[in-house]
């Protein structure tokens, strides 16, 4: 018999609530625009806003470097560092290849019509900029402690990079608040949700697990600190092994899908286009499909967040600007790539116009169940790996924030804390914590947005300077 979840007590609920509305509240305050006068979120447009302003500051530099890019994955590079490019391609993206990508784009199309689908391939463009933009600078200013392990990110260059421009306090004082921001949220948003989704889809798909979750969150606990004692060496491996698997059985299912409905993919990008600029199409709900495109894409590649830059500081290469170009591939693969196959799906099968079909992961498994009957169960797998490398990636980021502020000494204390919280969700229904969590992750973009416009000169300078080199 399966044991109830535990629900904490009314009075921590309502607090965590009142936290949570708040916070969204000043994240998605909506600002009056002409094409939005009923208001654009004030979060969302910050984080457009950088994709534009770096894609047109950098002379467009990160559409014009995607072939050299792709050829750099493909190549061995030298360099001081602990983890290849690619390694380090691996596991960032292993924190933004996952759930998002099955249930956020199944929930932006449910709200935002198909139109969500062609922003949030817009979006993704437009990450690659900022994605370019924070990992060259977190390349820059990356440490080597006593025991020659590497760590990079925005806690590092808001901190050493603004002191260098005359801003020692400011910079102190918005790497301390990323840190802190990025440690919470870690727990939370990036920890227990994937444990709790992990875990009830297991249990969901396959009925002999029922009343055994409290195993279940046990095990992956164990499995969490085993590659979290590890390292980045530990975690760039698991990545690149997982990443690419997980992906490529994701892929080929949306593949089957469209290879069956290969009639109906015309129509669908008609029906995307029409909803995404048509301002008759839905009733009216253009604005709508923009706003739930642009903030599930921004959310899901993670673009100017600063996680990315924590991982790909670790990398072997010789210029800085050369590991920007391997970061600005992971919006292409995750959102450009793999949310626009997912929004295909849904699109062409047509099970978004069925508001009986759920939600969310839900609508995803229902869509592809529609050809291949038992994918449901390999999605709950699929689920598992997902959650599982997201909650590692997340560890490392938090670890590296925790060593930032507390140093080496309390390390294992962080481990216990991150593990204890991986079995925690999963067996307890936390839903506001769980959201505040969520919405710390994003707070990140703010100290990290403000740190980027201001070295904004010094990041175009070391990508010129390289874009120089490659050219000779």
């Amino acid at each position: 018999m399966t044991a109830p979840a535990y629900t904490p007590p009314p009075a921590l609920q309502d607090a965590f609530t009142a936290l949570t509305d708040g916070l969204s509240a000043i994240l998605f305050y909506p600002l009056p625009l002409p094409f939005a006068p009923e208001g654009f979120p004030l979060l969302v447009l910050w984080m457009m806003a950088g994709g534009l302003f770096f894609t047109f500051y950098l002379r467009f530099a990160n559409l014009k470097l995607i072939p050299h890019a792709v050829r750099l994955f493909f190549r061995n590079h030298e360099g001081s560092g602990e983890i290849s490019s690619r390694q380090a391609l691996a596991a960032a993206l292993s924190g933004t290849v996952g759930l998002g990508n099955i249930s956020g784009v199944a929930v932006s199309v449910a709200i935002g019509g198909p139109g969500a689908v062609v922003w949030m391939m817009l979006a993704g463009f437009l990450g690659t900029a900022t994605k370019l933009a924070e990992v060259t600078i977190g390349h820059m200013y990356r440490v080597t402690d006593a025991q020659g392990k590497i760590s990079g990110g925005p806690f590092h260059y808001l901190q050493d990079g603004l002191a260098e421009k005359g801003m020692p306090r400011l910079g102190r004082f918005l790497s301390v608040l990323f840190c802190i921001c990025c440690i919470l949220g870690s727990l939370a948003g990036g920890n227990m949700l994937q444990s709790n989704q992990t875990v009830a889809s297991l249990a969901d798909s396959f009925t002999f697990l029922r009343g055994y979750e409290w195993i279940l969150s046990a095990v992956i606990a164990v499995m969490i600190g085993v590659v979290l004692i590890g390292g980045i060496k530990r975690i760039a491996t698991m990545a690149s092994a997982l990443v690419p698997l997980m992906a490529a059985i994701y892929i080929v299912a949306c593949l089957v899908v469209l290879g069956v409905h290969a009639a109906e993919i015309p129509a669908a990008f008609a029906e995307m286009f029409r909803h995404a600029f048509t301002p008759e199409a839905a009733g009216g709900a253009m604005v709508g499909a923009m706003i739930m495109g642009l903030r599930r894409a921004f959310f899901s590649c993670e673009a100017g967040i600063g996680s990315s830059p924590i991982a790909h500081a670790a990398s072997r290469v010789p210029y800085p600007a050369q590991e920007g170009c391997i970061g600005l591939l992971e919006p292409l693969i995750d959102t450009v790539i793999i949310c626009t196959m997912t929004g295909l799906v849904l699109v062409t099968t047509g099970v978004y116009k069925d508001p009986s079909v759920g939600s969310g992961v839900v609508m995803t498994a229902a869509a592809f169940a529609t050809v291949i009957d038992w994918f449901p169960q390999v999605l709950a797998v699929c689920v598992l790996l997902f959650a599982f490398t997201c909650m590692v990636t997340w560890s490392f980021y938090a670890e590296r924030a925790w060593q930032f502020l507390f140093g080496p000494k309390f390390i294992v204390l962080f481990y216990l804390i991150f593990c204890s919280f991986t079995f925690l969700g999963g067996i307890l229904s936390l839903g506001p914590i769980v959201d505040f969590g969520d919405l710390l992750i994003l707070v990140m973009a703010l100290p990290n947005g403000i740190g980027l416009y201001l070295m904004c000169r010094t990041i175009r300078g070391k990508i010129e300077e390289y874009r120089a080199l490659i050219r000779e």
